[in-house]
């Protein structure tokens, strides 16, 4: 788990050894990591801020031990006059996380917070208070700006000190967005990570490593283990620190391409082999450890909307957990074995679409539409994304069909898709015209990813909703699973502007250079 992390190098961290504490250099919100200190609770993640609302956010940070967590706010970074939280425990049965779901805040406002732990055991050891900021949706019309990506830790490729850790957190911080969408596969509890990886040209890519990393995720604690790891790096936690996140998820939080029916007997890594029992356990540690409100009647339940003003409203869906199986096999008619999204979440879609005020409606997706991906890539079989091959819509493509012409034929204007998974970076632009599937209106979806992750790519495109590739940036012909020091690693950008609400989506590299943008018009 956290603490017990081995290191070859670990940045330039360094020990107060005197007073027994352990500091990460940095600069900012998030700039210190107390791993332990004499007479302290230790924090040693920080905090992290997720599913922002109009006037809510909810804040999450983990104790070392068992304790009691509260908060005090303020729009004012000295914090006079704060307001506090509710007071909620940070028990082993969380792995001593906790979450705070603060309500009353502001509009269009930063908020500065810090965070204290009592310790449960004698109510007087406290810890060294954790700050944060984050800034609330706007009341009124403005300038607009965030980020998404996806697909963190895989591959074998871990947090690299010779490389300066998950440097695209800390490019990714610096055009200061409002708020961060992770589009799924937040960590990789399939891809156990070792202190070494060599590279095409024969150097070594070196990995800090921890026990829980060591091998494949199956129990809660080796899936909580896994989002401890990430938390390591100084570039996520100064990330988290400055900007809120909308987390999904996708297959790696469980393994590789999983459904419920699917079973790990035939794979050695697995001594479990019923994918449902790891898919549970890795549901518990993601809502352990990500800032997730919890839906008060189905606790596992990730679809919802996030009003940002008057401009923006995001829909995060979920395609993991209600999907049938990914078989070749896939009929015209829609069932429960055919379908991707689940008929109560399409429902939910549809009257959230029509209920939103926003001018743009940004759907985040956690898969794409139109690219082929197999679920058994080496023999090319299998449906683990929406697509399935070129021709009529078939199978769990039905659901995407009577989704899309349902937003046609109500008049559902100004429709974005954003997603991650396939690790490159693309623009795809959706017309009836280019079609199998004609009955739905023109929309624009735009990929991105991975975040220190093994780069791929390109996969094909199905022409079942007939889409166009615009830009594709992915490695040469012939190159996988580059490490990230190759510099296949994106995110995307998208810029709202306040007066004419014209939509700017980029799609941006780790070193920060915008290697394609275009510009949406609002339809009114």
């Amino acid at each position: 788990m956290a603490g017990d992390f081995t290191r070859r190098r670990f940045l330039t961290s360094t020990a107060c050894a005197g007073a027994g504490l352990l500091v990460t250099p940095g600069f900012g919100y998030g700039q210190t990591q107390i791993l332990s200190e004499a007479g302290k609770v230790g924090t040693p993640f920080g905090a992290q801020v997720g599913d922002i609302r109009n006037g809510s956010a909810i804040v999450w940070s983990k104790a070392d031990r068992p304790s009691r967590m509260q908060l005090r706010w303020s729009t004012t970074e000295d914090l006079r006059s704060a307001n506090e939280s509710v007071v909620v425990n940070a028990l082993e049965a969380s792995d001593n996380t906790a979450r705070i779901d603060l309500y009353g805040l502001p509009g269009d406002q930063t908020i500065f917070y810090e965070i204290g732990f009592t310790d449960l055991a004698d109510l007087k050891t406290v810890s060294v208070p954790v700050r944060g900021r984050f800034r609330t949706p706007p009341v009124e019309r403005r300038d607009i700006r965030f980020v998404w990506s996806g697909d963190t830790v895989g591959q074998g490729w871990g947090i690299n000190p010779d490389f300066g850790g998950m440097r695209i957190y800390e490019t990714m911080r610096r055009v200061e967005p409002d708020f961060f969408i992770h589009s799924g596969d937040t960590i990789y509890a399939d891809g156990p990570i070792k202190a070494e990886a060599e590279l095409p040209d024969g150097s070594i890519w070196n990995n800090v490593t921890t026990e829980a990393k060591s091998k494949v995720a199956e129990t809660l604690a080796e899936y909580r283990g896994q989002y401890a790891y990430n938390l390591l790096d100084e570039n996520l936690r100064r990330f988290n620190a400055e900007v809120p996140m909308l987390a999904q998820w996708d297959d790696h939080e469980v393994t590789n391409n999983w459904y419920w029916q699917k079973r790990m007997d035939n794979d050695e890594r697995y001594k479990e082999g019923s994918v449902a029992l790891m898919a549970a356990n890795a549901m518990r540690a993601f809502h352990d450890y990500m800032p997730i409100r919890s839906h008060p009647i189905d606790p596992d339940r990730l679809y919802q909307s996030f009003p940002y003003g008057p401009s923006l409203e995001v829909f995060r869906i979920d395609l993991r957990s209600y999907r049938g199986s990914n078989s070749d096999e896939q009929p015209a008619t829609i069932s429960p074995e055919t379908r991707i999204l689940g008929r109560r979440q399409l429902e939910w879609l549809k009257l959230a679409l029509k209920n939103s005020r926003a001018t743009w409606k940004v759907i985040a997706s956690d898969m794409p539409i139109g690219l082929i991906v197999y679920d058994q890539a080496k023999d090319r079989r299998g449906a683990e994304a929406i697509a399935l091959r070129d021709g009529p819509a078939a199978g769990r493509e039905l659901e995407i069909a009577e989704l899309l012409t349902w937003i046609r034929d109500n008049g559902i204007r100004n429709t974005v898709w954003l997603t991650a998974d396939v690790h490159y970076t693309a623009a795809h632009h959706y017309d009836p015209s280019r079609a199998q599937y004609t009955a739905f209106a023109p929309f624009w979806e735009f990929v991105s990813g991975p975040l220190n992750a093994g780069s791929f790519g390109p996969n094909t495109l199905d022409n079942t909703f007939g889409p166009e590739a615009r830009f594709v940036k992915a490695p040469p012909e012939g190159q996988a699973n580059l490490a990230p020091s190759a510099g296949f690693q994106f995110f995307g950008q998208v810029d709202i502007s306040g007066d004419s609400e014209l939509m700017t989506v980029s799609l941006v590299d780790i070193a920060g250079d915008i290697l394609y943008s275009t510009e949406l018009q609002p339809e009114v």
